[in-house]
């Protein structure tokens, strides 16, 4: 009973931890702390660095031209700005949309028409590779930025992002992507909700340790030279580029003030199959750096401490979950506060049943009861995800989310 009562308090704790604990404890040690400070500033700066946009684009005819504006019209110095748009076999009018920016930006906009389905991994690494001798050459300095199609840029985006490259440790930097779809229905609010508590989580990671766990993959820049061309059968090429920036000594922060707005699924089937394929990317890449991030004297204490406590112990969720559940079932028998522990537990999952009935059947919306289905829905897939890596599942192409028409960000 000792060692039941132990592995439910450690299985408890874990869970709290992550989500609780480590992101009060990083909100504390971020608070008298500045970020960067090595920085071009507009109007005294002459040497900002080229930008080149990589994006890999299928079928986004619905969100394609908003988002090519919103770049062609950004603030950033003439000249130093290149926008590579790889269309995988698109079959909309995608590849028409390109043609007519071409045509209009020339220099600037610079479409790529691959035949087949590539995926966006491969995508990117070929458009990357036919700039190659560029990015490492000695004189230079660019910088890639990789976007995803229905991401929209503040006209400022690319000023804030650049601007971070001054400083010779940073590697990579994340900018603030929020949601800029009109609609609220589904588990748009919860998503929503999410990527705004992980940006706050990256960027106290940032200002601590130089070391944000993991860029979001809508839109984020990086050294060009730093560049690797990640594995053509991983989901998650954003994770797999900042841990590499980590293993060349660089850090990778967030810069709040690099907005850019993005158009999501409110469908909360289709949000459930993109969480499947990022656990199967984390699983991926956790493999891939187990070297580095498993052992503290060679990745350091602030990136294993951060790894471990914001994504590590996430992964394994599902494990500290069944952990508490069967424990408290078990000591219910013998023990009143393991029976409180149990009917909560059941509590919650009877919630998210709950809830799950409610949308199918009714438009009655009840804020905490999605929030419970969205925590187990997420742990759901990180099952999938996981029984995916060790089945051993490499298909590398992709097909976009139903896209939400954007309102105006205001």
């Amino acid at each position: 009973m000792i060692a039941l009562q132990i592995i439910f308090w450690l299985s408890i704790l874990t869970i709290l931890h992550s989500y609780l604990f480590f992101p009060l404890i990083v909100r504390f040690l971020a608070k008298n702390r500045e970020p960067n400070h090595i920085v071009h500033r507009p109007g005294t700066d002459a040497d900002w660095p080229h930008l080149i946009v990589v994006m890999a684009v299928h079928n986004e005819e619905a969100v394609l031209e908003e988002t090519l504006r919103s770049m062609v019209n950004s603030q950033y110095p003439a000249g130093h700005l290149e926008i590579l748009v790889g269309s995988d076999n698109s079959t909309d009018r995608t590849n028409q949309i390109l043609e007519r920016f071409e045509e209009n930006y020339p220099g600037m906009v610079k479409p790529h028409f691959f035949q087949g389905r590539n995926g966006k991994i491969r995508i990117v690494n070929q458009l990357v590779e036919k700039h190659r001798q560029r990015l490492t050459a000695e004189k230079g300095d660019y910088v890639l930025v990789q976007c995803d199609a229905n991401v929209s840029w503040s006209s400022q985006l690319p000023h804030q992002l650049a601007r971070h490259f001054k400083n010779p440790k940073i590697g990579l930097v994340g900018s603030n992507v929020l949601d800029s779809t009109s609609g609220r229905g589904g588990i748009a609010q919860e998503e929503d909700a999410y990527i705004n508590r992980e940006n706050q989580i990256k960027y106290h990671e940032g200002i601590i340790w130089g070391r944000m766990m993991g860029a979001f993959g809508a839109c984020y820049a990086m050294r060009g030279r730093l560049f690797e061309p990640t594995p053509e059968h991983f989901r998650c090429d954003d994770f797999f580029q900042t841990i590499r920036c980590f293993e060349l000594g660089y850090h990778a922060i967030v810069e709040p003030e690099a907005i850019s707005y993005e158009t999501v699924s409110e469908d909360i089937e289709e949000e459930f199959g993109r969480k499947t394929r990022i656990s199967l990317g984390n699983f991926q890449n956790m493999a891939r750096f187990r070297r580095f991030l498993f052992i503290p004297w060679h990745c350091g204490f602030g990136t294993f401490f951060a790894f471990w406590s914001h994504k590590g112990l996430r992964y394994f969720g599902p494990l500290f979950l069944a952990g508490a559940i069967i424990t408290s079932a078990i000591l219910a028998f013998q023990y009143g506060i393991y029976l409180l522990a149990f009917l909560g537990i059941a509590a919650t999952l009877a919630a998210a049943v709950i809830d799950g009935i409610l949308a199918r059947y009714s438009r009655i919306h009840i804020k905490p009861l999605r929030f419970v289905r969205y925590f187990y829905l997420m742990n759901v897939a990180l099952i999938i995800g996981a029984a995916q890596f060790v089945v051993g599942e490499k298909t590398p192409t992709w097909t976009p989310a139903k896209r939400v028409a954007a309102s105006e960000p205001s």
